[in-house]
Order: C-alpha cells, then sequence, then structure tokens
C-alpha cells in the first residue's frame, strides 16, 4: 500500500467533522520552509498562482525520487493541510507515483464537499502543479 492510499484510507474511515480536524493536524505537520527557499518565495517565486493562499512548491527529481518543499501562509490551515498530505504521500517516492495519483484526491479524501468551490479550485491546481513540476524535473533529469 503507498502512503497516499493508506492516508486516503484514513480519511475515508472518519466522519466530516474528523475528516476536517484531520486536516489540520496534517496542517501543523508541514515543516518549516528552510532558509534556502526563503528567499525565493520572498521573491515570489514557485508561488502556485491558481490558489488564493500564498501557497509556493519546490520540487525535485533526483534519480527518479520526488523531493517537495513547500510553504503555505498560516491563515489558510486547510491549504496547509493539503499541501502537507501531498509533501507526506510523496516526498521520497518515485515521481510516476505522483504523476498517476488520482486527480479526485479532494473527493477520495472525502473533502469536496467540506471545502468551497474556490478552496478546490486552489487545492486542484496544487496538486497539478506538482505533477506539472514533476514532469518538467524528469524531462531535465533525462536531459540532464
Amino acid at each position: 500500500m503507498s502512503k497516499l492510499d493508506a492516508i486516503i484510507e484514513e480519511f475515508q474511515d472518519l466522519e466530516a467533522r474528523d475528516r476536517l480536524e484531520l486536516l489540520l493536524d496534517f496542517a501543523e505537520k508541514l515543516a518549516e520552509l528552510s532558509a534556502a527557499y526563503q528567499a525565493e518565495r520572498d521573491a515570489g517565486l514557485h508561488r502556485v498562482p491558481e490558489c488564493m493562499t500564498p501557497t509556493f512548491l519546490w520540487v525535485e527529481c533526483i534519480s527518479g525520487r520526488v523531493s517537495i518543499h513547500a510553504y503555505v501562509a498560516p491563515e489558510a490551515p486547510t491549504v496547509k493541510g493539503f499541501v502537507s498530505i501531498l509533501v507526506e504521500a510523496f516526498n521520497g517516492t518515485m515521481s510516476d507515483e505522483v504523476v498517476s495519483a488520482p486527480a479526485d484526491l479532494l473527493h477520495r479524501l472525502g473533502l469536496a464537499e467540506l471545502l468551497g468551490m474556490n478552496r478546490l479550485r486552489g487545492l486542484n491546481a496544487v496538486q497539478q502543479r506538482l505533477k506539472n513540476e514533476i514532469g518538467k524535473a524528469s524531462v531535465l533529469a533525462v536531459k540532464g
């Protein structure tokens, strides 16, 4: 079972209110952004513009393994929780696992019906950005 499958299963076993609590628990797990990335964040680099909440992703693919660093503004715990889920599920995995992740992840987590349409659009954009960055990183790794 993949890390993502285990997380999905954990969410599916809960009632709606408890799913939101678990999402907030994930928000607290998102690591602080290291100093190496803070200047780039402050310069507006790596932002996911489709997300209304200031959200930044740094994605590398080294020997086919994914490395993700992320920052989400602290005043947006639901976005931070979802990004934390992505980081926990995919950090250290093979790039094809990220690319093949279900597009309906928010539905599978049971969060789609709990969040507003704008939030869903933003979170879906974050997941799509992660997939796109993996695709770019994989191409660069092959060319390099």
